[in-house]
């Protein structure tokens, strides 16, 4: 694994200015968004508490602390947001556990940017303890490095993790490609002033200037990665 800037500069061919790939986790990489949605509903169900799937739109993409300010505004359980996030956290972990399935596209996509050694750094909401986890399934070997959600002062959607990530390779963020798959991601991706290519999950995605939008990892490859960002003049 290298996290130089003598790195981010060999992710550079022929008329491609990309330096880095940074991948958001959950809902991009692995299909844990529904592992969320069982622990957040299992949990207020077993509370008295039931939710339906309009909900579910609403708590995608983290990060913790709006997802419980959500639940508790929502529902009125009498927990504080401390004490909901713990038991959701402790919830998700055990689901973990078990292992967790890929997205479509993903083995093929991460083999593809190690085969062709583009620096990569995964950067989630999530926190260390359940990245980790995940890593046993991703394979931790196949990134510079992570960044969770509890190790930056601020994180998604404020642009922090993407700073952080794109600093930590030596590569500027306008020449980092982020994919991402929730509104909450894209809003941190953006505000870094990193390249974005949306792969929606749960929540639908908009269109816009400057965003590439796509219905799953399988369209998505060092090509297209490498014609988003222009090399510069």
């Amino acid at each position: 694994m290298t996290t130089t800037s003598a790195a981010a500069s060999r992710a550079d061919s022929g008329s491609s200015g990309l330096q880095a790939v940074l991948l958001d986790m959950d809902g991009t990489l692995v299909d844990t968004e529904d592992f969320w949605w069982q622990a957040e509903s299992t949990l207020l169900a077993e509370l008295g508490h039931r939710l339906d799937e309009s909900h579910r739109s609403k708590v995608v993409g983290g990060p913790m602390s709006r997802v419980v300010d959500y639940l508790i505004d929502t529902t009125g359980v009498p927990l504080t947001a401390a004490e909901l996030s713990m038991m959701i956290n402790q919830r998700f972990t055990e689901l973990l556990a078990g292992g967790v399935p890929l997205m479509p596209g993903a083995d093929r996509l991460l083999d593809e940017l190690a085969e062709h050694g583009v620096p990569t750094a995964l950067v989630s909401a999530s926190h260390r303890h359940d990245i980790d986890l995940v890593m046993r399934t991703l394979g931790a070997h196949r990134f510079a490095f992570s960044v969770a959600g509890d190790e930056v002062t601020r994180t998604k959607p404020h642009p922090d993790p993407y700073l952080v990530a794109a600093a930590r390779l030596g590569a500027e963020p306008a020449r980092c490609v982020v994919v991402e798959d929730s509104p909450t991601g894209v809003r941190s991706a953006e505000a870094a002033g990193c390249t974005l290519v949306a792969v929606p999950s749960v929540a639908r995605i908009e269109e816009a200037p400057g965003r590439t939008v796509v219905p799953s990892l399988e369209h998505v490859d060092l090509a297209l990665l490498r014609r988003l960002v222009p090399a510069p003049v």
